[in-house]
């Protein structure tokens, strides 16, 4: 007995020794290069954002940061290489919200969780999209929009950049919660807003920089912005809830993850410093003239904010036919 005891003390004073020096390993964290891996492009607007924020990461912890781009599969190759990575704060991941949309349309094929496998760092930014029409339909707001849809259902098109787009995802979620039936017609990217601003196609929901030109000369008309509350940017646009579509909130984001596990002092310095990025000029007047929205959450309201992404798009996916991949 006196014997098991005593090898009982040595394994749990190991432990707590172990514990230990695991919890000092990280409080001179980042203390070697680190590794933002972006399932994008290399090149592309997104991108940029990325290496502008590694370049702000790099100085505040005086280490390299690496943006390492693994395109492929709608984000999956390089978010799975995250997913798998050593949680120790030096592989983190840049996230979309094709992260989201991703667990509804492969809900059950994802080779990794796309909640429970990662600790959430931080929210980076939103953009919000600006709900347009063409002149030519006999609307001036989202109510006489919803009505307009009401007495002809099925019979009002609205354009997106494609099967499974944000764009598409936006007007879906309009026809739910407005209760309205309206018919989408998929175009390949920014053929969608040309249809729109040619008449093709009367309504689109897209991004505030690509719209507001064509809004200024008349082109088109805005009727509303996606956020849950009115856009600082756009104060004199109301929002589609306040039209008629109650709840209604709809905006690409970009956010942070690390692996799970990933020690909770290392996503706190990490979430700070992507914070203090966000507050230079530098990053703000950047981010603010490409529309963003400038976020900076923490890991905890980042967490509920995802959480909430994942399940939005999990109940919307199975409304739309043929989008979900089996």
């Amino acid at each position: 007995m006196e014997v098991a005891a005593r090898a009982a003390h040595a394994l749990s004073t190991l432990a707590l020794l172990v514990a230990g020096s695991a919890f000092a390993a990280t409080t001179d964290y980042p203390n070697r290069p680190l590794r933002l891996v972006t399932p994008v492009l290399a090149g592309g607007g997104a991108d940029a954002t990325v290496r502008m924020l590694a370049g702000k990461l790099s100085e505040t912890f005086n280490q390299r940061v690496v943006v390492d781009n693994r395109p492929g599969a709608s984000n999956i190759i390089g978010t799975d290489i995250v997913a798998k990575a050593t949680p120790d704060g030096y592989t983190i991941l840049w996230v979309s919200s094709t992260h989201a949309i991703n667990a509804g349309v492969r809900k059950g094929k994802l080779p990794f969780d796309p909640l429970n496998d990662f600790a959430p760092i931080t929210l980076f930014a939103k953009i919000p999209f600006i709900l347009v029409v063409h002149p030519s339909l006999p609307v001036k707001s989202v109510p006489e929009l919803i009505a307009l849809a009401r007495s002809k259902p099925g019979q009002i098109n609205y354009a997106s950049a494609g099967i499974g787009s944000t764009s598409h995802f936006a007007g879906e979620l309009m026809k739910k919660l407005a209760k309205i039936d309206m018919l989408h017609v998929a175009y390949k990217g920014s053929a969608a807003l040309l249809a729109v601003v040619g008449g093709e196609t009367p309504i689109l929901f897209t991004g505030p920089l690509s719209v507001l030109p064509h809004a200024k000369a008349g082109r088109l008309r805005a009727l509303a912005v996606s956020t849950a509350k009115r856009s600082a940017a756009f104060p004199d646009l109301p929002t589609v809830a306040e039209g008629g579509a109650p709840g209604y909130e709809y905006t690409s984001w970009y956010g942070l993850l690390a692996p799970r596990n990933t020690p909770a002092d290392v996503v706190g310095t990490l979430s700070t410093a992507v914070a203090q990025a966000l507050q230079t000029k530098e990053v703000s007047a950047f981010l603010t003239g490409e529309g963003f929205e400038l976020d900076g959450n923490g890991p905890a309201a980042f967490r509920s904010f995802l959480a909430a992404e994942v399940a939005k798009y999990i109940d919307l996916t199975p409304t739309i036919a043929g989008l979900r991949i089996d």
